[in-house]
């Protein structure tokens, strides 16, 4: 990681000396356009009005126009602004972790001890872990003044620039101001879903799947080239098997399918965990022979009866085989 800024944290007449480093980054896949007709590829080009020449970013000015005069203001005007020149980021506050509320939340940077002893940086560290507190501070990145929050994660400080209250819309919908009723058993049936979908927050148990399947599609397209055929690449689009294929107007009987369909572990989708994965393992198996590997570390390889007794397979999972003949018999006895 190479850091963008170098400053110093102040606060009171402490000073803490710290680098900026961005914190996060675009895993997106790159595409630039082209032309569909011959995949020429389009580019953007700075020309000037007056001359026609393209111009080159080394050239370039800001200007503002309040519609009867234009100013320019060169790269020299924008450096020389007080907020500009300041390398400090300044604690105006601090508060409560659980009063920043999420939504003002914008971009975040690490901060690095800059300096031979990070004996200042460990100790507001620690401060801000004991006392559960967030510094709110007041510092300059390039060319604007920024309002962030400062706070730990790890062993690290951590640097979460804030919107400003007037960049946070109001959200006001008539819909919502309407009274709506919400019976006990709604509530109750809704308590049960959330409880069957209830786990701990594991980031790394969670995939980018457009971006997969776009990296899958290149591959594909650098392989096969224009003679692709996008449905033998991914396959047909699993329906949802709910039997019944229509919508469901009753919001208890959602509720209640849904709950249901959680609890035997049916739509996990987006984690890597769910047990769905080892569904398919279990009924694939069954059709072909090499299944007889996967079913003998599940049960004794007793079972091992030619391929029409598969209905046996399953009842003896479930113990209770009243209608079969000898074979179940003697393992009842």
């Amino acid at each position: 990681m190479r850091s963008i800024w170098k400053g110093a944290i102040t606060f009171g007449l402490v000073n803490v000396p710290v680098k900026l480093y961005s914190a996060t980054e675009d895993h997106d896949v790159s595409l630039h356009q082209v032309h569909d007709a011959d995949g020429g590829r389009i580019r953007y080009q700075r020309k000037c009005e007056i001359c026609g020449k393209v111009v080159d970013y080394e050239h370039i000015d800001k200007a503002y126009d309040d519609g009867d005069r234009t100013v320019v203001i060169t790269g020299d005007d924008l450096k020389s602004l007080p907020e500009e020149r300041s390398r400090e980021i300044d604690v105006l506050e601090f508060v409560p972790s659980d009063q920043v509320d999420p939504i003002m939340l914008d971009r975040s940077y690490f901060l690095e001890p800059d300096g031979t002893s990070p004996k200042a940086y460990v100790l507001l560290r620690r401060t801000l872990e004991e006392t559960d507190r967030t510094a709110i501070v007041h510092f300059s990145l390039r060319q604007k003044t920024r309002l962030a929050a400062l706070r730990v994660r790890g062993d690290v400080l951590m640097l979460q620039t804030l919107l400003w209250d007037d960049e946070v819309r109001e959200a006001r919908f008539p819909a919502l101001e309407k009274q709506t009723r919400i019976s006990d058993k709604e509530l109750d049936m809704s308590s049960s879903l959330v409880d069957s979908l209830s786990d701990d927050f594991e980031p790394a148990d969670f995939s980018d799947d457009y971006q997969e399947e776009l990296r899958q599609l290149i591959d594909a397209k650098l392989e096969e080239g224009e003679s692709l055929d996008t449905d033998a690449t991914f396959g047909e689009k699993p329906e949802d098997d709910d039997g019944e294929g229509g919508e469901v107007i009753d919001l208890m009987e959602a509720l209640r399918r849904s709950v249901e369909t959680n609890r035997s572990g049916g739509h996990r989708k987006p984690t890597k965990k769910p047990a769905a994965a080892e569904k398919p393992a279990a009924e694939k198996p069954a059709a072909k022979k090499p299944a007889t590997k996967k079913q003998a570390g599940k049960k004794p390889a007793a079972k091992k009866p030619a391929a029409k007794k598969k209905p046996a397979s399953s009842t003896s999972e479930k113990k209770p085989a009243p209608e079969k003949k000898a074979a179940p018999e003697k393992k009842a006895s």
